[in-house]
């Protein structure tokens, strides 16, 4: 069935038959920004504030990845069955509870008296950040088409990857200023300004597929096998390294993965995540880059405040702004690559982006203690961001094409998932970073920023190899 958009007063209503453009289309496009930038704030801010949380909590450096994981792990596992709730329950009533939940969480966050209680309020917020994540998207889907689709999901974009840019700025000033609890309570006003905007502006009605069951034991078994290869990746790479119990962690974490395919397969189109998507060679090629490159980004975005403030003696405000650069060049030129892509195709900026911030990650390498921010830190950031602004528009443009309307929740909340997975898996590998000190730090850091070079110059290659341009006449 195909959805498209109707008006109907003064908001827009996402119905099952050929409809005119919202009324508000922009209010619909602030509702989703405002909704997605709550999970990408929450999961740069918390990186400038790990320093910080470890001195109060009292917290090792498998602590402090925990501190993330514990976040993108509910965030990763359950962006699948956010999407296909979306689509079966309707999408606006799940984004509003998502935010709600998420709300919840950053309050409990601000309130954690000790870490395990810090913990378990953070899988609150992934598990809301799960809901709201595809759900936005699949609304903002439905609320444009062709050209002004592109332009809508690039801004959308940008502002996501803007906001989650400027947060660590801001956050780590409320850290100074105020402690590491100010940055969760920085999640409510964007919570409450999004509620308000979904309940006003956003209508969608039901459809057909609401009887069909849910997919809790495909739920249950990514949650599992997530959280057990997590585990063992953050005990492997830590200093006490491959013991029996880590290894043994990550093989049964692989074998509830393949009972996760196979019970995916035997469900078909009723899945959380229905193979039958990956029939495409596009969706294939897609899945592949969003995997390495957001893995890679999410190792920056993790890595680069915490060796400032320990390695370089930054404090909070400055680790935070270092990475402004980063909004800016995306403010810029966002927009502008996912008209672009609506226009005359994804490949070849899906290709050249990556592949620029390869060269931005091996910058990196210049970097050692006492080094200027001016030549040794910001050249590589712009060179990172310059690539990311060429790729982050088009791709979501190009996941949202490679599927019918039926199935853009599902869709969106696997993509988004495995930009999930590629960060979860890139944090759990960083115990070595974590775990050292001085110069062996920056030897620990050149590493990272070697692979994630490789891992950006990778997902570039899919993209050529596995993407076909499907270029619509002006």
């Amino acid at each position: 069935m195909v959805w498209m958009t109707e008006t109907a007063g003064d908001v827009c209503t996402v119905r099952s038959a050929a409809a005119s453009p919202c009324a508000h289309p922009r209010l619909v496009l602030a509702t989703c920004i405002l909704a997605s930038s709550l999970a990408f704030v929450d999961g740069s801010v918390v990186n400038v504030g790990l320093p910080a949380i470890g001195h109060s909590l009292h917290a090792s450096a498998a602590d402090l990845q925990w501190v993330i994981n514990a976040y993108l792990l509910p965030l990763t596992a359950l962006l699948l069955l956010g999407g296909a709730l979306g689509d079966r329950f309707g999408r606006r009533g799940i984004l509003i509870f998502g935010v709600a939940l998420f709300g919840v969480g950053s309050i409990l966050c601000a309130l954690a008296a000790n870490l395990p209680l810090l913990l378990g309020a953070r899988g609150l917020q992934g598990a809301g950040a799960a809901l709201l994540l595809p759900n936005s998207l699949a609304i903002l889907g439905t609320a444009f088409s062709g050209e002004a689709r592109g332009r809508a999901i690039g801004t959308w974009s940008a502002a996501s990857a803007i906001s989650a840019a400027i947060a660590p700025a801001l956050g780590g000033w409320l850290i100074d200023a105020f402690g590491w609890r100010m940055i969760f309570l920085l999640n409510i006003p964007f919570a409450a300004g999004a509620i308000v905007l979904a309940i006003a502006f956003v209508r969608e009605a039901k459809h057909s597929g609401e009887d069909t069951p849910l997919d809790w034991t495909g739920a249950l078994l990514a949650t599992c096998a997530l959280g057990l290869l997590t585990w063992g990746l953050t005990l492997g790479s830590g200093r006490a390294g491959w013991s029996p119990a880590s290894i043994g962690a990550v093989a049964l974490g692989a074998a509830l993965l393949g009972a996760f395919l196979w019970t995916e397969k035997r469900l078909g189109d009723r899945a959380m995540m229905p193979l039958t998507l990956f029939r495409s060679a596009d969706f294939i090629g897609l899945t592949a880059l969003t995997l390495l490159l957001y893995g890679a980004l999410g190792a920056l975005l993790v890595l680069i405040p915490y060796v400032l403030i320990q390695g370089e003696g930054f404090s909070g405000t400055a680790a935070g702004a270092a990475l402004l650069p980063f909004p800016v060049v995306l403010a810029l030129s966002a927009r502008t690559m996912g008209s672009i892509a609506g226009r005359s195709g994804s490949r070849l900026p899906l290709t050249l982006g990556p592949m620029i911030v390869a060269v931005g990650f091996l910058l990196f390498l210049r970097i050692e203690p006492g080094s200027s921010y001016w030549t040794g830190i910001l050249p590589a950031i712009l060179v990172i961001s310059t690539g990311m602004a060429g790729a982050v528009a088009p791709l979501t443009t190009a996941v949202l094409a490679s599927v019918d309307a039926r199935h853009e929740g599902s869709a969106s909340g696997l993509n988004s998932a495995v930009a999930r997975l590629g960060g979860l898996i890139a944090t759990a590998l960083l115990g070595g970073v974590f775990s050292a000190a001085g110069a062996a730090l920056f030897g620990a850091f050149h590493i990272v920023a070697i692979a994630c070079a490789i891992a950006a110059f990778i997902a570039g290659l899919a993209a050529f190899v596995g993407l076909r341009d499907r270029a619509k006449p002006v």
